[in-house]
């Protein structure tokens, strides 16, 4: 879905907190054929994509951080997906505590605050690579859906983005590069972009995501991952047998199928992102209260109305209930 990760998110946040928490932990974050390694071993995404606004915010807040950190852990989730990067290092060490590991991103104009235009992205990487939380280095999300953004000229940015992966390879040897694109790059995209490692995908195929493994692997033998994937909890209309409104049931069901098709396709596909943990109710309407509606680019796969209501896609309400999807999440990622 559609990220509206601006200027206000980032800066609110501060400057880099230079206090330095000491570990002893390296990691070596490599590619091998189709397969993401941690320290030489194949290295799952059972991953979950984390924004955590408040309820009456706009901006997030890691304030809930160790009750969500302790959620995660219980669903079984390993890899947290960010859209902007976290410049608080005793974040991050609460990330590692845990034992998750963290796909850090990046946006391309964030007003000078550790952005791909700018080129302050690139302290981040220098501040931060040696750090055990994180996974891997991600630049964009659906970007490729926005070429106003770039003169009126999406090549603009897929020259942007081979050049921030191949200033990251320099600074960081140890982590791969991937983008979040919207579907599936054609290969004069792939063509353009050979620093990019691993290519995340944020796919909305209905229930069923299983052919864009079979077409990736026509295309390219680079690992992939998608990066966001999943079905909000909410039908704007009667259909398949779900009622109207708030439907927790329908958002299960899908989840469940498609974390299964995702995991039958080991070979090829190195996780998955789910979108995502929380309810954004800042989304659609007022930030104090949940309204359905919204807006996403290239969304009408979304089950099972082909209708994203963008402040329903938590696995978790606001407060931090759990719904059907969580124990979905839970059986997939963590069976007994």
């Amino acid at each position: 879905m559609k990220k509206f990760v601006g200027i206000a998110i980032i800066a609110a946040l501060g400057l880099i907190n230079q206090t330095c928490t000491s570990h002893s932990e390296e990691i070596n974050v490599t590619v091998s054929g189709r397969q993401l390694l941690l320290n030489g071993k194949d290295y799952e995404i059972k991953g979950i994509c984390y924004h955590p606004v408040p309820r009456g915010k706009e901006t997030r807040s890691f304030d809930r951080l160790e009750g969500d950190l302790e959620l995660m852990q219980e669903a079984g989730i390993n890899t947290i997906r960010l859209y902007a990067p976290v410049p608080e290092r005793e974040i991050l060490e609460q990330v590692h505590q845990a034992g998750l590991k963290i796909i850090m991103g990046f946006g391309y104009n964030q007003g000078g605050t550790f952005d791909m235009l700018s080129g302050t992205f690139i302290d981040y990487v220098g501040q931060f690579k040696d750090h055990p939380a994180i996974l891997m280095w991600e630049l964009g999300n659906e970007y490729n859906y926005h070429p106003e953004w770039f003169e009126d000229n999406i090549d603009n940015w897929y020259t942007a983005l081979n050049n921030a992966a191949e200033q990251i390879h320099n600074r960081d040897p140890n982590r791969p590069v991937s983008t979040a694109h919207g579907e599936i790059p054609d290969p004069t995209i792939l063509e353009a972009c050979p620093a990019i490692d691993i290519w995340g995908m944020n796919v909305y195929r209905w229930d069923d995501p299983e052919s864009i493994f079979s077409e990736w692997e026509k295309i390219s033998g680079k690992p992939m991952y998608l990066s966001e994937a999943g079905a909000d909890s909410y039908m704007t209309v009667a259909d398949r047998g779900y009622a109207q409104g708030p439907n927790e049931k329908a958002q299960a069901d899908a989840t469940e199928k498609i974390l299964e098709e995702v995991f039958r396709n080991r070979e090829v596909c190195s996780g998955v992102a789910l979108f995502s943990f929380l309810d954004g109710i800042w989304k659609a309407g007022h930030p104090d209260r949940q309204d359905p509606g919204g807006m996403a680019p290239n969304s009408t796969g979304v089950p099972y109305d082909g209708t994203p209501n963008e402040e329903y896609w938590g696995i978790l309400d606001i407060d931090r209930n759990k719904k059907e999807a969580f124990y979905v999440v839970k059986e997939i990622y963590h069976p007994n």
